[in-house]
């Protein structure tokens, strides 16, 4: 959904359906029904604020901040969403700490073999603070990863939707331990799928064909933190 300004005093609320929504729609059971929906900002630069100040930034950001038109790509709506707290005083968001088979913000993977599954485990975290706000705990997290080449692992593991480009979406909930300052974590295991070479000949990176390069996106719910990790998988 967008907010389209065609140069008048109006407002005008131009909201389409995403490709996964239309599936939904087409289903024609009756199973669709829109429960709920979410606010964004991508547009906004708030470096704007720091220039200007908070007045004279938040009027040129309201008045000359071009707004996105609605997107049908899920994979490129509501980029940085909104949260509403009750806390008034909180001045920090948590962040998530990356580690298991992780190197320099990496993971690699082999076709088959011992690290054709690799682990990773996501913490959140807080700078100088004690602890974490209670409405900011993940409960849950939505896993974003290329169902070409890779899986989590784990018989309850499967995709809760897979879109056109095949990026597989799972909602996994999170792990029974904490941090010590009460944030949450999550343990997930990825695997590669079967890739045969034609698909490394079609996918693979252009100054080398032997491995493909994508990523994995891991978003907390109640956060709203997202975090991306770069992955190669090589033959």
């Amino acid at each position: 959904m967008g907010f389209l300004d065609n140069s008048t005093n109006n407002i005008i609320v131009d909201a389409v359906l995403t490709d996964y929504g239309r599936q939904l729609l087409a289903r024609n059971d009756g199973s669709f029904s829109i429960v709920k929906f979410a606010l964004g900002d991508d547009e906004v630069d708030y470096v704007t604020i720091k220039k200007f100040g908070r007045t004279v930034g938040k009027e040129k950001i309201e008045k000359n901040t071009p707004v996105f038109e609605a997107q049908t790509n899920q994979n490129f709506g509501l980029k940085n969403k909104l949260l509403s707290l009750s806390n008034p005083t909180l001045v920090k968001l948590p962040g998530v700490t990356l580690t298991g088979d992780v190197t320099s913000g990496k993971m690699s993977f082999k076709r088959t073999g011992s690290t054709a599954s690799q682990s990773l485990t996501l913490s959140q975290n807080v700078t100088d603070e004690n602890t974490i706000d209670p409405e900011l705990r993940d409960q849950a997290f939505i896993v974003k990863l290329p169902y070409r080449f890779l899986e989590l692992d784990g018989s309850d593991n499967t995709p809760d939707s897979i879109d056109s480009d095949d990026i597989a979406t799972y909602i996994v909930t999170r792990d029974s331990t904490t941090t010590s300052i009460g944030g949450s974590q999550l343990t997930l295991t990825i695997k590669t799928r079967s890739i045969s070479d034609s698909v490394f000949d079609y996918y693979g990176d252009a100054d080398n064909k032997s491995q493909i390069s994508s990523t994995v996106q891991v978003t907390g719910i109640q956060s709203g933190v997202v975090s991306e990790l770069s992955i190669v998988v090589e033959k």
